[in-house]
């Protein structure tokens, strides 16, 4: 039978997953054994923002016509809400434009801080968008009723993706602003209002992912302005072939004013270029799902941008593949300072080989462009902003930090992602990246130097799988916050207490967790005493751990030759297992079945002894092996246990017969005492007084039953050796005797006799 191309295709794609990834994650950890703290109330869904404000200790909630604030420590305690519904005269308009009447409600879609405290709301309002100011006074939220349009700043429809950002009290944002979706606008607003051409070479056919900003004019030595970047898919116009979807990230200035007569109040700096990052095989594109910014505080060309990547369905069938990818600012400031790709009259793209305008086009202003006269983008002639509307796509593509994923994973869809920096005990720099999936787990992964990413571990967040479509940390409470539908939940992402040993809590080199000499347990590094601690993420080096005393004796096990016994070996890690016997690794083969979970054998005489199973875990080439259970095997002669069993057999049988011979007498002499003693019989109507043979009670087995051809002894043999019976008077009441066939086969009945008096 042929097997279909897309199953080959996947299976492929797991086997040959080694240049860049871990087949699974080192431990799972579902629902139910994750001790997660969530939100859920009657009335709550469709949830659809999210925010953490540290400084008043709250989660804001946005969902479905209110807002909501958690208490950042236990979201299970709400501290207040805002109702902001739609009117009734609101939805049956929207529903007279044909949307659905579940559409037409105000979904809370952004949320943004002000810098005086007070917090920006956005909603779809039965796609009319509408915004409002909400302020959080004496632990109560209220919104402040100043409604004003949010046409641009949300979408009008709330399953549409979008992306926002706010900057010093100015909101940039992406999103469709229009009530069709046709109008694609990445736009400043305020007082300097710009956005984006309406030009197929700006924006073709987009789905918009992120916005951040790279604060470049921190430590700046040439003055340079801030840099706003913006993460988008959209239907490349450079390729030859139709409908091929591609990553781009785009770059303006923070302090763009837009040109003087050309570019009005549209961006003079806006460039973009494709970003690439390579995993899946050739020929297939990666979308760009969520990018998160590691600002470095010193030098903001040494930022990295991590970016959560999938392969695009369409074009890989339905095995899918997602990928983390990291670029550092410098390498794309490079990109964005190169050549452009021009549209050529055949309506191919290639390079451009003219002459450039100076400055370079898209250029920010610096301390070079201030020496020569140019104080503002409204400085800029015409030639170069006219190159720039008409070439703003680059030629170089923006490729990850060493040309390659740190992460790659196949039958998962990442989503979103958030990047924690750890200190660890040696006072080095660490990278945890955080990731969210679409079917509802979070992926916590590491990356050490000169090795590929791996998996620690994946939490299942959700009991029933849904995308994680938020997710945030607070660097407070070293929490992490996510959101689905009708629920958000918060996690310790810094909880060690999974790590039951030494050797676990160093061989998983989470940069989180350390081992407490003093206290015998795996803690959190953070604000940890040192000298109490060990912790070595270079290698995991175990021998840095105290020697267990505790050993634990092998279960002994009885096997009979020939008959398949399953050995269950469930260590709490996915990592490999193997079996050893008498020093020798055990191999699949006709005897042995070896499986993830344990080890399925067919012994023979020879096969008594000790059988471990262990876990195998590689680091930096050294193999460190754990116990995980160990079994005493004893494969008993089968000649020997028969005999035993027939002896058993015939005892039990014996001894049965021996007391219902002893019962039956003691009955007779009860009957005839009693005869005697009140001069009255006992005889049937009939008075017919005769001895009735009745066979002997004897125990039925069914496991005997199963092995009568294997020699073992049954009723009717036991009986045949014993030859008793039992002296019954019949018709008389104090020993009534009662007949009834029990379930063996037909050659080997057995019956049971129960005595009342």
């Amino acid at each position: 039978m042929m097997c279909p191309p897309v199953v080959l295709f996947c299976f492929l794609l797991i086997m040959s997953e080694g240049f860049a990834v871990s087949n699974r994650p080192r431990r799972s950890v579902s629902f139910q054994d994750l001790n997660l703290k969530q939100f859920k109330e009657s009335g709550f869904g469709s949830l659809s923002s999210l925010m953490i404000r540290d400084d008043i200790g709250q989660l804001v909630v946005g969902a479905r016509g209110k807002v909501l604030t958690l208490s950042l420590d236990d979201i299970t305690q709400k501290t207040s809400e805002a109702n902001w519904t739609v009117s009734s005269a609101d939805n049956a308009l929207c529903q007279t434009k044909g949307k659905d009447t579940k559409e037409c409600d105000n979904f809370i879609r952004t949320l943004h801080t002000m810098e005086d405290g007070k917090m920006l709301v956005c909603g779809t309002n039965a796609f009319n968008p509408e915004c409002d100011y909400m302020t959080f006074t004496n632990g109560s939220i209220s919104l402040e009723g100043s409604k004003h349009v949010g046409r641009g700043k949300v979408p009008y429809d709330p399953d549409q993706r979008f992306a926002s950002l706010m900057s010093e009290n100015t909101l940039y944002s992406a999103a469709y602003s229009n009530f069709l979706s046709t109008e694609l606008v990445f736009q400043r607003h305020g007082l300097n209002p710009l956005k984006t051409e309406m030009i197929r070479s700006w924006f073709n056919e987009p789905t918009m992912i992120s916005i951040s900003l790279v604060e470049a004019s921190k430590n700046s030595e040439d003055g340079e302005d801030d840099n706003v970047f913006l993460f988008f898919t959209e239907t490349a116009v450079e390729e030859r072939h139709d409908n091929i979807q591609v990553s781009r990230i785009a770059r303006v200035c923070k302090s763009d004013l837009g040109g003087e007569r050309t570019l009005q109040r549209k961006w003079t700096s806006f460039l973009k270029a494709r970003l690439d990052c390579p995993f899946g095989g050739a020929g297939l594109s990666s979308l760009v799902q969520d990018a998160f910014l590691l600002q470095d505080p010193n030098n903001w060309r040494n930022s990295i941008f991590y970016a959560t990547f999938t392969t695009n369905l369409e074009s890989s069938g339905a095995c899918s593949q997602s990928a983390v990818c990291a670029y550092k600012l410098s390498d794309i400031s490079q990109v964005f300072s190169g050549r452009f790709l021009a549209e050529m009259d055949t309506g191919r793209w290639d390079t451009y080989r003219g002459e450039e305008p100076f400055p370079h086009p898209g250029s920010c202003i610096n301390d070079e462009l201030r020496a020569k006269g140019m104080m503002s983008s409204l400085d800029f002639s015409d030639k170069s902003l006219q190159f720039v509307k008409s070439h703003p796509l680059m030629e170089g593509v923006v490729t990850p930090i060493a040309g390659k994923p740190l992460l790659v994973r196949t039958g998962i869809r990442f989503s979103k992602i958030v990047v924690d920096q750890v200190t660890s005990l040696d006072g080095r720099q660490h990278q945890v990246l955080l990731i969210g999936t679409d079917s509802g787990w979070l992926q916590k992964a590491v990356r050490f130097d000169g090795e590929d990413g791996r998996v620690i571990e994946e939490l299942q967040l959700f009991q029933t799988p849904q995308p994680v479509n938020f997710l945030q940390l607070s660097f407070r409470t070293g929490q992490l916050y996510s959101g689905a539908n009708n629920i958000a939940v918060q996690v310790n992402v810094r909880d060690c207490s999974r790590y039951t040993s030494c050797d676990d809590c160093l061989l998983a080199r989470d940069p989180y967790c350390g081992w407490d000499k003093f206290r015998a347990q795996c803690v959190s590094v953070v604000g940890a005493l040192l000298g109490s601690m060990i912790q070595n993420l270079t290698d995991g080096d175990n021998q840095m751990c105290p020697v267990s005393k505790l050993k634990n004796k092998p279960a002994i096990v009885y096997l009979i030759p020939g008959l398949v016994q399953f050995l269950p070996c469930s260590p709490e890690t996915n990592l490999p297992i193997s079996w050893h016997f008498s020093e020798s690794i055990i191999l699949t083969g006709p005897r042995h079945t070896v499986l993830s979970q344990g080890l399925i054998i067919r012994p023979s005489n020879s096969d008594s002894g000790i059988y471990t199973c262990e876990t195998v875990e590689t680091v930096k080439g050294k193999v460190h092996r754990k116990t995980v259970v160990q079994y005493f095997v004893e494969v008993q002669d089968t000649n020997n246990l028969f005999r035993t069993l027939r002896v058993a057999v015939i005892t039990l049988a014996d001894l049965s017969c021996l007391l219902m011979l002893l019962m039956g007498s003691a009955l007779v002499i009860r009957h005839l005492k009693a005869k005697k003693l009140n001069h009255i019989g006992c005889g049937n109507a009939n008075n017919n007084n005769e001895m009735i043979i009745v066979r002997p009670f004897c125990h039925y087995d069914q496991t005997l039953d199963r092995h009568v051809e294997e020699g073992l002894v049954h009723c009717d043999q036991a009986r045949e050796q014993s030859g008793e019976t039992i002296l019954v008077l019949p018709g008389c009441p104090v020993a009534k005797v009662a007949e009834e066939e029990l379930g063996a086969d037909n050659d080997n009945r057995c019956t049971l006799i129960e005595t009342t008096g």
